[in-house]
């Protein structure tokens, strides 16, 4: 243990701007609104490259291509399934204003014959968090999460699901052991997910990096009972302030799961117990 612990100190942590995550969700400018960028492998889950991953890219994109800085609410419709490779991202100012900008972007990738095909649109409108005021009127708390270190990370379940899991060797979640029953073939049937959230680097949270936590941790369809790709039909987050240093907590629900699609509701909590990040989400329910 105290090995252990001597490595950790030894092991440099990530900064804002030099981690695996900004070299991956990183765009050139190709010409005024059109980026070129590349989807890395090492985002993938089972068969699909994270929709997370995808929403900090383009919100990457939108923030180069918008005079104010940082995402306050961002819309996504993921319209086909990304892939590892190559893609453009082509962004348009909706409106500027003092306080607020509105920006659209669509990232596209090449199909097989060379045409485009569209993966996801977004459109989102951008502020300066740094110019928020202090005032807080919340009945929101905390998730009740046990400690980090009485919580359940990949090396502590079964073995994972068939296919891709390369996006969990650069997220280090911890779940809460009450909603990881689906681990062990024994679910709540309460479709909930709670845990522990960083990047494996030890990046520190920034807006950008929230658009990923939102949509990071294991479905709640999991806890309903069912296995396999939870693809998102559509995702709206809002980002609230900017986070303190320190590991995220998540916790995301659903209530209703009818007609082949269930929402995921998901607030993201920082080490100063601020509510920093909030998202709905529809998505397809697996057919396992």
């Amino acid at each position: 243990m105290a090995q252990a612990a001597a490595q950790a100190q030894r092991t440099p942590q990530a900064t804002i701007g030099g981690s695996e995550f900004d070299r991956d969700t990183a765009v050139t400018l190709r010409e005024e609104g059109v980026y070129d960028a590349e989807l890395s492998a090492g985002w993938t889950i089972i068969h699909a490259v994270n929709g997370g991953y995808l929403l900090a890219m383009l919100g990457r994109a939108l923030g180069e291509a918008l005079p104010h800085p940082d995402p306050f609410s961002v819309s996504a419709h993921y319209l086909t399934a990304s892939v590892p490779g190559p893609a453009v991202i082509r962004t348009q100012v909706v409106r500027t204003g003092r306080t607020l900008s509105t920006g659209e972007a669509s990232l596209y990738q090449y199909a097989d014959d060379g045409t485009e095909v569209e993966r996801i649109r977004v459109l989102a409108t951008y502020g300066d968090l740094d110019g928020l005021t202090d005032d807080v009127r919340t009945s929101a708390e905390p998730p009740a999460i046990p400690p980090r270190q009485h919580c359940l990370g990949p090396a502590d379940g079964p073995a994972a699901i068939p296919g891709s899991s390369a996006i969990t060797e650069r997220l280090d979640i911890r779940l809460d052991p009450a909603t990881i029953g689906w681990a062990i073939g024994a679910p709540s049937g309460r479709g909930e997910m709670r845990g522990w959230f960083g990047l494996a680097d030890g990046r520190d949270a920034d807006p950008l990096s929230l658009l990923l936590t939102v949509d990071a941790l294991p479905p709640t369809s999991f806890e309903l009972g069912l296995k396999g790709w939870t693809p998102t039909i559509e995702l709206t987050t809002h980002i609230r302030c900017r986070p303190a240093p320190g590991p995220l907590r998540v916790s995301i629900t659903t209530r209703n799961l009818a007609g082949g699609f269930l929402e995921e509701d998901a607030d993201v909590w920082d080490s100063a117990d601020r509510l920093v990040a909030q998202s709905r989400q529809l998505a397809r329910a697996p057919r396992g």
